[in-house]
This record gives C-alpha cells, sequence and structure tokens, in this order.
C-alpha cells in the first residue's frame, strides 16, 4: 500500500492543473518542515494501451541541517491512464511503483525512511499530466493493431481549378426520392441539397443556386431564382450554418463539377503561384489551399491528400500517382519545421519529429469508465437485421442499420460511440461487454467497420469497464511511418428504405493540423451541405459538421449524446467515481476524470526558509534534471554539459578518459541531449496549444496562402 501511495505521490510531478498551463519544472513537496523534495518532469518509456510506463528523478532536502547533502535518486513507475483528449490532458490511475534506487545509498533502514518521508503528506494532491509532453517524451510505443499494410492508396480522381470552383460529391450512381407532394425528387445519396423537377435539376449553396439538364456534368448555371416549390423544400430541409463556423465563407460564386465517384479538388487563385521552400531546392504553389511541391530537379509536383503524397509531371486530371512515403525525394526532410506556409506537410514525411509525434499520437486512448448497471444503446433496422461476411474472419456485420452490429456464432455485439455492448439478439437488450470477440484485430480495411478494430476493452470489476479508442475509430491510420486519413476504399451504402452511408475518404480535402487534427479545406464548404434529407445519417468524413470549414477538433468524436456516456471527452469523477455534469449534478455513467477535492498542489517554486533563503535554489526553475535507466542522475549545465549527481558531487560525462570511455561517453551525452530536446519539445508544443485553444474561438484556420 505505501509503494501505491507513494508513486502516487511522486507522479504529481506530472500534473497540468487546469488552471496552471505553464508546466513549470521541477516540482517541490515540502514534507513538514523538515524536508523538500524536488521532483524533476518524468522520463516515459512505454505506453501500451492505456498502460503508461516510465521513470523521474527526484532529490531530498534535509532543511533542519544544511550541511547533510542533497540525495538523489530515481523510481520507476507503471499507471493506467484515463484521458481527455480534447483538452489533451491524462490522469493517472491505478498508479504503482516498480523500483525506487538512490544510488549512493546501500541500506534499506535509510531508503525506507527517504520514501517514508516522501509518503507523509500527499494522499490526496491531484494527478494529471499533458498529453504533449508524453507523445514528445515516449521512449517506445505498443504498434498492435496500429500499423496496416492493407490500407488503399489508389488515387482518386485529382481536379485541378485555377478559379472558385466546388466539388459535388454522389454516393455512387444518384438515388432519387419523390418528396411529400410527389411533384420534386431530391438525391439522397449525397450531403449537398440537388433537386429535380420535370427534367431540370437545382443545386443549392448557402447563398445561390444553380440549375442544369444533365445532373452529372460540369455545366452548370448559376441563377437568380427557381420554382416556388424548390424553394419552399429548400427552406425546409436547408440547414443554414451558424456564423461562428463561417466567418471565412468565400462569398465568390463557384463553378460545379458533380462526380459520383471518389475524387478530390485544388483550386488555385488564377495562375499557379510558386515560391521557394528555404534551405532547399524545392518550390511550394503558395496561391491554395492545398500543399502542393514541385521538385525543380525532375519538374515533379507532388500533392499531400488525406496524409497520402500523388505526384504529377503534367498537372492534368487524373494523372496523379501514389507515392510510398519511403519513395519521397529525399530534399523533402530538409524542409524547414519554421517554414510557416508550408512546414506542415512535415507530419506526413517519414522520419521527421513531427510525423513521429504524429504516429505515436495514434496510439494514445481516449479512455472511459462505463457504468455497466446504467449504460446501453439501441439498434435500428432498415426491415429485418441482414448480415455478410467479413472477410478472414468468422464475424458477419449488420449491413441494414447505421449502427455498427457485428455477429459471432449467436452473440451479437454493436460499437456505440467508443463502447462495446453485446446481446444475445440483434435487436438488443444491451448490455455493456466486458471483452471484444477476439477475431476483430483481424478485420480487413476492405470492409466497413474496419475502424471497430480500434476500440478496446481494458479491464472490467462487477461494476464498471475500463474503456478506450484510438484514433483509428475516427479513421486516422498509421502507415508507413505517416498518419494517413481514411482506408482508401470505397464502401458502398445501403439503401432501402432508408439510406445508411458507409466511411469515405476522398472529396473533402482533409489535411492534418498539429493542433486541430484532421480537418476539411475551404472546397466542401461555401455554406453549402445539408443533413437534413439523410435519414441515415449524414455523408462524409467523421466528424464533419454542416458548414465546418475546418474539420473538427483532433480528428475525434467526444462523448455520447444519450445521457449515461455524456462523459467520455468532458466528465469527471468524484470521491464517489459517479459522472457529474458541469453543471455540478450528480448523474450516474461515465467519466473520466478525478475531482481533485483536497485543493492541494505541488508547488513550482521553492517556498522560502524562514531566513529569507530559498530551499533549492540552485535547482529553481531548470528543468534540466534526468535519470538513466539505470537510476544514475544527471544535469544539464548552462553550456550544455551534463554532469552525473552523486550527494553534491559531480562527475562530467563530457570528459573522456581513454577509446572505451569516449564511446560510452559519446553514447550517453547523446541519449542525454535527445530526452532533453524531446522535453523541451513536449513542453513547447504543450504552450503552443493551450495558446492555440485560448484562440480558437475568433481565429480561423483558413491556410490559403499569397
Amino acid at each position: 500500500m505505501k509503494k501505491k501511495i507513494l508513486i502516487i505521490l511522486l507522479l504529481i510531478g506530472f500534473i497540468s492543473y487546469a488552471q496552471d498551463t505553464n508546466y513549470t519544472w521541477p516540482r517541490y513537496i515540502e514534507a513538514g518542515t523538515n524536508f523538500t523534495i524536488s521532483l524533476y518532469q518524468p522520463q516515459l518509456e512505454t505506453l501500451e494501451g492505456n498502460l503508461l510506463k516510465g521513470r523521474m528523478a527526484l532529490s531530498v532536502k534535509d532543511n533542519k541541517d544544511a550541511s547533510k547533502k542533497l540525495i538523489f535518486g530515481a523510481l520507476w513507475f507503471e499507471a493506467r491512464i484515463s484521458t481527455d483528449l480534447e483538452d489533451r490532458t491524462a490522469v493517472l490511475e491505478s498508479v504503482s511503483i516498480q523500483k525506487v534506487k538512490f544510488p549512493d545509498i546501500e541500506n534499506e533502514d535509510n531508503i525506507k525512511r527517504l520514501k517514508s518521508i516522501i509518503i507523509d503528506d500527499f494522499m490526496d494532491t491531484k494527478i494529471e499530466m499533458s498529453l504533449d509532453n508524453i507523445i514528445a517524451n515516449l521512449e517506445s510505443v505498443a504498434t498492435d493493431d496500429q500499423s496496416d499494410d492493407s490500407l488503399s492508396h489508389e488515387a482518386p480522381a485529382i481536379f485541378l481549378r485555377k478559379e472558385p470552383t466546388v466539388l459535388v460529391s454522389i454516393d455512387g450512381d444518384p438515388i432519387f426520392k419523390k418528396d411529400e407532394s410527389g411533384k420534386l425528387e431530391y438525391v439522397v445519396n449525397t450531403p449537398f441539397f440537388i433537386v429535380k423537377k420535370n427534367n431540370t435539376h437545382y443545386l443549392k449553396g448557402e447563398n445561390s443556386w444553380y440549375k442544369s439538364n444533365v445532373l452529372i456534368s460540369n455545366d452548370w448555371e448559376s441563377v437568380g431564382s427557381v420554382p416556388k416549390d424548390v424553394k419552399k423544400l429548400a427552406d425546409k430541409n436547408f440547414d443554414k450554418p451558424s456564423k461562428d463556423n463561417t466567418s471565412d465563407t468565400d462569398n465568390s460564386i463557384p463553378k460545379i463539377i458533380v462526380v459520383t465517384k471518389p475524387s478530390e479538388l485544388i483550386v488555385t487563385t488564377g495562375e499557379i503561384a510558386y515560391k521557394p521552400i528555404n534551405e532547399t531546392s524545392l518550390l511550394y504553389v503558395n496561391n491554395t489551399e492545398s500543399d502542393i511541391i514541385l521538385e525543380i530537379e525532375t519538374q515533379t509536383h507532388f500533392v499531400l491528400i488525406n496524409g497520402r503524397w500523388y505526384n504529377t509531371k503534367s498537372l492534368n486530371d487524373n494523372e496523379w500517382q501514389f507515392v510510398e512515403p519511403d519513395k519521397l525525394p529525399e530534399s523533402f526532410k530538409t524542409i524547414p519545421a519554421d517554414t510557416e506556409s508550408i512546414s506542415s506537410v512535415r507530419i506526413s514525411i517519414p522520419g521527421t519529429e513531427e510525423s513521429k509525434e504524429a504516429m505515436y499520437e495514434q496510439y494514445i486512448p481516449q479512455t472511459a469508465v462505463v457504468d455497466k448497471k446504467t449504460a446501453t444503446t439501441e439498434v435500428t433496422y432498415d426491415g429485418e437485421p441482414k448480415f455478410e461476411k467479413i472477410e478472414n474472419t468468422n464475424l458477419e456485420y449488420a449491413v441494414n442499420t447505421q449502427s455498427t452490429v457485428v455477429r459471432r456464432a449467436n452473440v451479437y455485439y454493436v460499437v456505440d460511440d467508443g463502447v462495446w455492448f453485446k446481446s444475445n439478439s440483434a435487436n438488443g437488450p444491451w448490455s455493456v461487454a466486458e471483452s471484444r470477440p477476439e477475431e476483430v484485430k483481424d478485420i480487413p480495411a476492405s470492409s466497413p467497420v474496419y475502424n471497430i478494430k480500434y476500440v478496446y476493452v481494458y479491464d472490467s470489476t462487477p461494476d464498471v469497464v475500463y474503456v478506450g479508442y484510438t484514433p483509428g475509430y475516427y479513421h486516422s491510420y498509421v502507415y508507413n511511418g505517416v498518419v494517413v486519413y481514411g482506408t482508401g476504399y470505397y464502401y458502398y451504402p445501403w439503401y432501402g428504405a432508408y439510406y445508411y452511408p458507409r466511411p469515405v475518404t476522398y472529396g473533402f480535402g482533409v489535411h492534418y493540423n498539429p493542433y486541430t487534427g484532421w480537418g476539411f479545406s475551404v472546397g466542401v464548404s461555401y455554406g453549402w451541405m445539408t443533413l437534413s434529407f439523410h435519414s441515415g445519417g449524414y455523408w462524409g468524413p467523421a466528424g464533419y459538421r454542416h458548414g465546418y470549414r475546418h474539420g473538427y477538433h483532433n480528428g475525434y468524436h467526444h462523448g455520447y449524446h444519450n445521457g449515461y456516456a455524456a462523459g467520455y471527452a468532458r466528465g469527471r469523477y468524484d470521491s464517489n467515481n459517479v459522472y457529474r455534469r458541469s453543471d455540478g449534478q450528480r448523474r450516474d455513467g461515465i467519466a473520466t476524470r478525478r475531482e481533485n477535492t483536497s485543493g492541494k498542489k505541488l508547488r513550482s517554486t521553492p517556498t522560502n526558509r524562514a531566513d529569507g533563503s530559498n530551499i533549492n535554489r540552485n535547482n529553481r526553475n531548470r528543468n534540466d534534471v534526468l535519470t538513466d535507466k539505470t537510476g544514475n542522475v544527471y544535469q544539464r549545465d548552462n553550456k550544455g554539459n551534463w554532469q552525473e549527481k552523486r550527494n553534491n558531487t559531480r562527475s562530467n560525462v563530457n570528459s573522456n578518459r581513454g577509446n572505451t570511455s569516449t564511446i560510452n561517453r559519446t553514447n550517453q551525452r547523446n541519449q542525454l541531449n535527445q530526452q532533453y530536446n524531446n522535453r523541451v519539445r513536449g513542453n513547447t508544443n504543450t504552450r503552443n496549444f493551450n495558446s492555440n485553444r485560448s484562440s480558437r474561438g475568433t481565429r480561423s484556420f483558413s491556410r490559403r496562402r499569397g
């Protein structure tokens, strides 16, 4: 029990309070008046599912006797993490200590005494950490089920236009359905408002109308008015976007391209304009929202779509070819990280720090704790349930429902907003599942239910089930060193009495932003899309909502809408593990974070002594202490040199004695420098995220250049 308490107290060093965004290290603990304990920023070793392992350096100072040496040590820990991907924080739960080491102390009694010093005061302290620090400092992650070579990367149809244009996507051959009057027909399988009267088709944008006698054509004509019954139907069904979501809407009247197969649109403002990328022999196109790079030597253009690179020498429609990430020109790796206009593409270049962090983000689960007694769900079918086999498994999936239902033998499972439920009947009732079918991990990317492979059940008790999902659940995947959006496959929708769309990859200009995750470019916007006709659900990338120009935060869906699980992303635990709403009212269900009832926090600066001198002043606010994997502690000086800390004595890691020592010490310095740089990067990313979040409500994320 003491070991568990010890690690809980020590790992308070991870804390990132909602009101404290500077993440200053080290953190200090006052153990009564006798001792000050310095906790240095943790070094994270592995993340496997929701289990985090790491180590951290610490020091203990005797406040009563200044002549006593400062004692340095290290500890190793394991913790289950409970995450909030929207706030980019994680709470430590079920924390345990694996080992504590004080390199200069051999007496077990003295070690126990040092432990007790740390344990005494801090049982009620809140434990929370920044996901950006976790990602930057992780040494490795368990990659089971995460990287998949079965994804498809065949190039979609890619159109390049030099004037305002909208790509109107229809999900396969158009399906028409009559309205209540029987005089009008509308296209069901598209998120756009398309209506046919007699032999004329009408297409509505936010503030404009088009008409054409041929639906699948580029000959749509802008018109000032339409028949009254067409306008009335539009007024009833067209969802006008909110001002917040369209503050940067382009008011120009665009051209129209209507397609029925996976396609992408690149739009430039006039003729293509190039600018050089500093320190490279590359040019980028600066008058477009798309990421387009020209390799001067080969005169080849590369465009980044959904995290995938495609190239061509002609720039003609449909002549683009997929480029394997590891086959990109070497010059791409030299694109400077501080090139504001194009540096974001480094996320999609294997081997960069940005691509590594984006990949690691794919292994961070959104976690939750589900109340087995109250949680349930419902499934509606279009007629009697119909199932089809999932290739290479003994599983089947239901085709005539908007829910994700799979069958294994005579047991039925449904995944609803990141939680597994099961039943002995396709129609329920549904209860929380304590495990998922083993074969789920074998579902191929060619299956429309592939994404449930990334929804996990970690553990359970008689009362709750610990669950989580990684970004694969919302169609963000790791492939060959980079992160891509969508499987690349086209899935046929269901259409009976209802239209049930399937996940899509192309058609929405998806791109990755380090602050907001996957978002959607202006090509799908102009305030055009509507969801009203689609009784089976919207069609488009996961997270798309009408009028969103730049997509959804982090590419993940957050939380339930049916009451019991609204805390998937935003919940709080109180001391009774009961979810409380934001208004403070108690509600049973799911939750992910524990309230700090004591209000106790670690200080980021040491307390002054009674005589006015600072305790441990030499280490104050210096985030430069690390421990190696054997428990030795090192500190970096202002010149970048590393010294081993042993009870106020120092051994310079930078001095070299003999050939063997030279090699060992060089490797040691390199490892320490790498870990230190990761630490700095993680703290910088945390500050950038908080700064970005503070302005997110008013700031446009438009990436148009020029």
